[in-house]
């Protein structure tokens, strides 16, 4: 009788072809090509709707350029936003529908734009992105914006970026190591050991090294700030998993830190609850940057 094969694990209980599926989000959001259409229709809407400076360079490369949407006046709390996308998807202006609801509380909001992959490597976003920190809390005086109120949040491989600058040691690059004063991670991965075991490695390149670098999960004690770990309830196992395990981190470490889940929502439909100053994402979001964090669960 011949044997019959039998896959096995490659991480956790997870074989070589259920990992690849937890890493790619479509499977688990049938409806994932309608709802980014409708980032670029929201966003569209908000740069119609709101004062904007577009395109304001922060670095040498040509994707170094922000988008700064200010709600007028001086002294306003500034909020940085990053895009999801894989890490090699998508741009700043697919996401400026998170700018409304923030500027209508009085916050400044700055929307970066950075290389994807493969274009450069993964080393080289983080280096951009501490560069457009930088330039925030070196420039956004200029803009109304106080420098000494800066929080970011970001989406997907935007959370990852977001949870990476957030455990960054800033002394080396002339900033206060309190420059952030919170983040919102929603639906992200914060430990890149699992991510390069699945179907991702074939576009992501980096070394041993700079996995563990780069995995903010191995670097919650950096932490100087509260954060807001968020998912959707639709999110793949794996994206779920791994959210559990930064929140509880993080909680492990003393550092401060809310739980918040977006009932009956898939991955990419969570980014879309930052546009609607109703929903507990928006609400969470707004508390954060007025500096009125609350340690709850959601």
């Amino acid at each position: 009788m011949p044997s019959q094969s039998v896959s096995k694990p490659v991480y956790l209980h997870y074989t070589q072809e259920e990992l690849d599926r937890c890493y790619d989000q479509r499977v688990w959001a049938p409806n994932a090509a309608a709802v980014i259409a409708r980032y670029d229709e929201e966003s569209a809407r908000a740069r119609a709707a709101l004062r904007h400076h577009a395109d304001v360079p922060y670095g040498a490369h040509p994707a170094q350029r922000l988008d700064l949407f200010p709600p007028g006046g001086a002294g306003a709390p500034v909020h940085l936003h990053l895009h999801g996308g894989a890490w090699r998807a998508l741009d700043k202006e697919d996401v400026s529908f998170v700018a409304p609801p923030l500027v209508a509380t009085g916050a400044l909001v700055v929307i970066p734009g950075f290389s994807n992959l493969p274009e450069v490597r993964l080393p080289d976003i983080v280096a951009q992105l501490r560069e457009a920190v930088a330039w925030v809390w070196n420039h956004v005086a200029d803009h109304g914006g106080d420098r000494d109120r800066i929080t970011i949040s970001g989406h997907s491989s935007g959370a990852h970026l977001a949870a990476v600058l957030l455990t960054t040691d800033w002394e080396p690059f002339g900033l206060p190591d309190d420059v952030l004063k919170g983040g919102f991670c929603l639906s992200g991965s914060y430990d890149l050991g699992p991510v390069m075991l699945s179907s991702r490695r074939l576009y992501i390149d980096i070394d041993a090294q700079e996995e563990q670098q780069l995995s903010p999960l191995l670097h919650v004690e950096r932490l100087r700030c509260p954060v807001i770990v968020g998912l959707g309830e639709g999110e793949s196992p794996e994206f779920r998993r791994q959210g559990a395990a930064f929140a509880t981190a993080v909680e492990r470490s003393g550092g401060r830190l809310a739980r918040l889940e977006c009932a009956g929502l898939n991955h990419f439909e969570v980014a879309l609850e930052l546009a609607d100053a109703r929903t507990p994402a928006s609400t969470a979001l707004e508390g954060l940057v007025h500096g009125a964090f609350r340690e709850k669960r959601a």
